[in-house]
This record gives structure tokens, C-alpha cells and sequence, in this order.
């Protein structure tokens, strides 16, 4: 993808992690918006070093170790990030990403279906195991922690 296509996808997922903060959490625009450019900042990085960087990791790799360097404490920047980002909800984020993940594999449904009905069973039971696993996982840590 080309940095003008980069920027315009960015852009809209900003607005899109904007409008659910504000509509899920209350976070006024402008209190998230340092936020939303710390991490827009940090994944259009993340996406230039995997154009340039020979080895062949992923841009969430470069994404994720980005954001450690970052918020490390070592950092200069260190403060700013973190106070930025944590005015962004959690969720806000995992909106936009449900969202585009449902429109990527939308136009791909019909090679989806065709590929049988084992793996639509499949699919189903692992999509199941894994929500389980996941709230088997917090129960006990929410315990574990005194949280409930």
C-alpha cells in the first residue's frame, strides 16, 4: 500500500476510534485526539519500517514493538504516550477492527462457503472454544485478584 493510502485508512480509523470513544465512553474529540495521533503516529511508522526493513515480520510486530519502545520508560516521549493513549478506551480501538474485519471477509463469503460445510462446523467450534476459553481464563483471574 502506498503512504497516501496509508494515511487516508488511518484517518478513518481515527475518526472511526474518536466517535466510539466518545459515543461508548463519553471522551470528548478533542480529549481523545492526542491519543488517536500518538497511536495513528505509531502504526503509520510501523507500517513505513516494514517497507524498509528486509526482514518479513508483519506491521502489527512492528506495530507492537513501536509502542513498547514508546511507552517504555526509558523514552523521552514516554509520559506523553502513555497519558495520551490512556485518555483512548480499550474497546474503542477493537471497534474499528471488528468493523474492518467484517467488511475484508465479506466480499470473500461466497469462497468462504464453498470451500464445505466442515469448516463453517469447524469455524463455529472454534469460534465457541476460543470465546469459553477466554471467559474460563477471566473468571479465574478475576478471582484469583479479588475482583469479583
Amino acid at each position: 500500500m502506498r503512504i497516501k493510502e496509508w494515511i487516508f485508512v488511518l484517518a478513518i480509523a481515527g475518526l472511526g476510534m474518536m466517535t466510539a470513544n466518545f459515543i461508548g465512553f463519553d471522551v470528548a474529540f478533542l480529549d481523545s485526539l492526542p491519543g488517536v495521533l500518538v497511536l495513528l503516529g505509531i502504526a503509520l511508522c510501523a507500517a513505513g519500517l516494514s517497507a524498509v526493513i528486509p526482514l518479513k515480520l508483519p506491521t502489527v510486530a512492528y506495530c507492537s514493538i513501536l509502542g513498547l519502545l514508546c511507552a517504555c520508560p526509558i523514552s523521552p516521549i514516554s509520559g506523553f504516550v502513555i497519558e495520551a493513549a490512556g485518555k483512548i478506551n480499550f474497546t474503542a480501538p477493537l471497534t474499528m477492527v471488528g468493523a474492518f474485519a467484517g467488511m475484508s471477509i465479506s466480499n470473500q463469503l461466497k469462497s468462504f462457503l464453498k470451500q464445505g460445510w466442515k469448516l463453517i462446523v469447524i469455524t463455529i467450534l472454534v469460534m465457541t472454544g476460543t470465546f469459553f476459553g477466554s471467559l474460563c481464563i477471566a473468571q479465574v483471574v478475576l478471582q484469583l485478584t479479588s475482583a469479583i
